[in-house]
């Protein structure tokens, strides 16, 4: 029965919003996330902000997110990622993954 009860916490839906610092403009980390995430099936969007950094909202379940925070660490082979906040957020209506 655990096991079961664990399931349904993980498959439940959830969101994330990470705000991305370093060289992370003009290397090519929103369409960088914009794979990750269709890869996962996570759906959102991203967008550059004016100081510097990438903000990116994000919807899935605990292991699609997880595995999408992965490679937001990583980043793109031309980026530096220095440091990666991440708060809880509302889920949100998207059925996609979106370049702001």
């Amino acid at each position: 029965m655990a096991s079961k009860s664990k399931q349904r916490i993980t498959k439940q839906p959830m969101a994330r919003r990470y705000v991305i610092s370093g060289r992370v403009q003009g290397v090519g980390y929103r369409a960088f996330a914009q794979r990750a995430a269709r890869e996962l099936g996570v759906t959102g969007w991203t967008r550059n902000l004016d100081d510097g950094t990438v903000e990116v909202h994000a919807n899935g379940n605990f292991g699609q997110l997880d595995a999408f925070e992965g490679r937001l660490r990583e980043g793109p082979r031309w980026g530096e990622v220095r440091g990666v906040q991440v708060a809880e957020a509302v889920v949100s209506a998207t059925s996609e993954f979106m370049i702001r």
